[in-house]
């Protein structure tokens, strides 16, 4: 007997929610990929959480049968292991696929219910979004469409009410959202998209699509780098600090650059203050507040930062599904304004829960005296709050370092200090290169925190293969540039 082998699909589930963003991006994806970026460590960590998430869900509903194709790009086998898996009668099947007029459709779950299945699509995020329920009405579409009754469709999140204590409780770590009203209320639309969808596959040309807000809603598009290759890499409109669609506005004008803003156009003063270092290579530079705010600081002065890890299955005994947990600090001490810094630092050892070996070793590394100075400092207080929380056998002291926490990035937010090259922006990343341009992250092997957080993350799962001991000196040297950079900020304000 000849084995049947389905034709090959024009749409699935990722492609036809690429398309609804924007046909354009459909049409390069299939037929100019070559135009895509690699991609990033971060990108590829948000992939692999999904994909664990995958995974430990499949234990809410036990015993089913894996259907998950050996490669993603050939999909007969688990179109045939399916039908072979439904025709068993198997009560739960594990990435269920099916194909229904050149679309492909791969499900996380199916779950048998009397006659008919429940299907359920698992999400890494802690509610179902928009797009999870597009996502949701297409399968629905291509699995009915295939003959499988479904009496409903389930898009299961991770729920972050859940206390970790023990073993991962799958039955409490994720719950189920009923979306079957909303995914059959949307066929008609379904259908009508996919015959869209198809005819722009089978072009010949590149749709004609303008650049917008569709670029980056609901996901950054990868062939940005092509459709916006007009756009300058600096000073256009489209780097407009808190625009709210301003941007736009100001595009659809015709108005590519900042500074050809007109002068009488509406701008918040952030923005004013932007255009106009652009317009007019102008410098904002107001002592007297700069001033009263560095006498305000007590030393000896603490330059702190916190890396942290925010897993979404909870790793640890008493933690949730994304907490911040922290793993390493960086302090730079200054005894007196412009002193030479001291450098302390505390880094996990990665054998498990890091917080309470890194509590211990904080309270000794900071006295009772002066503040600490973070960047952004709303994050290391949210931190030292949530140890306070967690070890309550240390909150007292943890509450009274919260309380001396004040903020580097005060004078830059404020404007009180601005020179065009900052952008309209007051990060650390953009004040460092604008105002102390020979100290740069460029040279360092882990360059910025979600790479360090990744990193770190793999230590704790145990699936770092690179060198281990190379691994930690690189964390070290980001988390001591961090606050080092801050160090050279604050000479460059005491200068003023």
């Amino acid at each position: 007997m000849r084995t049947f082998v389905p034709p090959m699909h024009l749409l699935s589930k990722s492609t036809y929610l690429r398309g609804k963003q924007c046909p354009k991006a459909l049409w390069l994806y299939k037929h100019r990929p070559e135009l895509r970026p690699p991609v990033s460590a971060g990108t590829q960590a948000i992939f692999d959480s999904g994909t664990e998430v995958g995974l430990l869900a499949q234990q809410r509903f036990p015993g089913g049968v894996d259907c998950t194709p050996e490669h993603h790009y050939d999909y007969a086998p688990a179109l045939a292991a399916t039908q072979a898996a439904l025709a068993a009668g198997a009560p739960v099947i594990y990435e269920a696929a099916f194909q229904h007029d050149g679309v492909l459709a791969a499900l996380d779950i199916l779950v048998r219910d009397g006659d008919g299945w429940i299907a359920v699509e698992v999400k890494s995020s802690t509610r179902v979004k928009e797009q999870f329920v597009e996502d949701a009405a297409l399968q629905y579409h291509v699995i009915t469409a295939s003959g499988v009754a479904l009496n409903a469709m389930h898009v299961m999140v991770i729920d972050t009410s859940y206390l970790r204590q023990g073993a991962v409780d799958v039955q409490r770590l994720f719950k189920l959202e009923d979306v079957t009203g909303q995914v059959r209320a949307m066929q008609p639309e379904v259908q009508a998209r996919i015959a869209e969808l198809k005819a722009v596959v089978q072009a010949e040309a590149e749709p004609v699509v303008g650049i917008g807000a569709h670029c980056d809603t609901p996901y950054a598009c990868d062939f940005k780098g092509h459709c916006w290759a007009h756009i300058p890499a600096k000073g256009s409109v489209l780097e407009l600090t808190n625009a709210r669609e301003k941007q736009w506005e100001l595009y659809a004008r015709g108005i590519v650059l900042m500074k050809d803003i007109p002068a009488e156009e509406p701008l918040y003063t952030s923005q004013s203050r932007q255009v106009d270092g652009w317009r007019y290579d102008r410098s904002i530079v107001e002592g007297e507040r700069i001033r009263a705010w560095l006498s305000e600081l007590r030393y000896p002065l603490h330059h702190f930062d916190f890396e942290t890890v925010m897993p979404a299955v909870p790793l640890f005994d008493g933690t949730r599904p994304y907490q911040q947990l922290p793993f390493q600090y960086s302090l730079h001490v200054q005894t007196t304004p412009g002193a030479e810094p001291t450098h302390r630092e505390f880094l996990g050892d990665a054998s498990g829960d890091p917080r309470e070996a890194l509590v211990q070793q904080l309270l000794q590394d900071i006295g009772p005296e002066g503040d600490l100075l973070a960047y952004n400092a709303s994050f290391e207080r949210a931190c030292l709050r949530g140890l306070a929380r967690d070890l309550p056998q240390h909150a007292p002291a943890l509450l009274a370092l919260a309380e001396r926490v004040k903020d580097l990035e005060t004078p830059f937010k404020k404007g009180w200090y601005y020179v065009p090259a900052m952008n309209g922006q007051s990060s650390i990343k953009a004040v460092l290169p604008a105002l102390v341009p020979a100290l740069s992250y460029a040279d360092l092997e882990v360059q910025e925190g979600m790479m360090a957080s990744l990193r770190f993350a793999q230590l704790l799962r145990g699936e770092y293969t690179g060198d281990m001991e190379q691994l930690r000196r690189d964390l070290l040297a980001y988390c001591k540039m961090d606050t080092l950079a801050m160090v050279k900020v604050l000479g460059v304000l005491e200068g003023v």
